[in-house]
């Protein structure tokens, strides 16, 4: 009893060696690994090219953005209540929720923003700027989302221009000059209707 009990021990604690190792060597590996290159599928890398006095003016913008966005999901989420749409406004309610908490972040992202103004402390008001990008992008997408909850596809502003290509390989037929009385056959009638 007492040689399982040592064995049973001592796997665990080759274990818990093992897993230690592997967390210091990942470490080591995330240090010496090169930095990012910019693929341009996901723009995370890009450096932000604004003093922070302006990151902290655009970050105000980007709060003021949210707050419009949460007052139209609230508008649509009224009229689906006042429409006893339950499907609309369970929706509508869980993108208003997402869209709640999205800003409750980026109001404290804006204090500790201002606060590495404050101190003049470029990284930081860097790094505090562009997760408020980030989070302003989230808005976005629960905003289309919301729209798509109402049956609003997500369209384009613009004046619309439409082209028609006709292709020069169509036949000359006019489809005026073809028979008046066509052959037509008649399907034959249903046997297994009249069980």
């Amino acid at each position: 009893m007492k040689v399982r009990g040592f064995l049973r021990f001592s796997w665990i604690g080759a274990l818990a060696v093992a897993g230690l190792l592997g967390a210091a060597y990942a470490q080591e590996g995330a240090a010496a690994a090169p930095p990012a290159v910019d693929t341009g599928s996901a723009d995370m890398t890009r450096e932000v090219q604004l003093s922070p006095e302006e990151m902290g003016q655009e970050a105000d913008k980007i709060l003021a953005g949210m707050e419009t966005a949460g007052s139209n999901i609230r508008k649509m989420l009224a009229e689906a209540r006042k429409l006893r749409d339950v499907v609309k406004a369970l929706c509508l309610d869980d993108k208003l929720t997402q869209v709640d908490v999205t800003k409750r972040s980026a109001t404290e992202r804006i204090v500790a923003l201002k606060q590495a103004i404050a101190r003049q402390d470029k990284e930081l008001s860097t790094h505090e700027y562009t997760i408020m990008v980030v989070l302003k992008d989230r808005v976005a997408q629960l905003s289309a989302e919301a729209n798509q909850c109402i049956g609003v596809e997500a369209g384009f502003v613009g004046e619309t221009k439409v082209t028609v290509d006709i292709d020069p390989n169509l036949p000359a037929d006019d489809p005026s000059e073809y028979p008046e009385n066509p052959i037509i056959t008649v399907p034959p009638l249903c046997a297994s209707c009249y069980n």
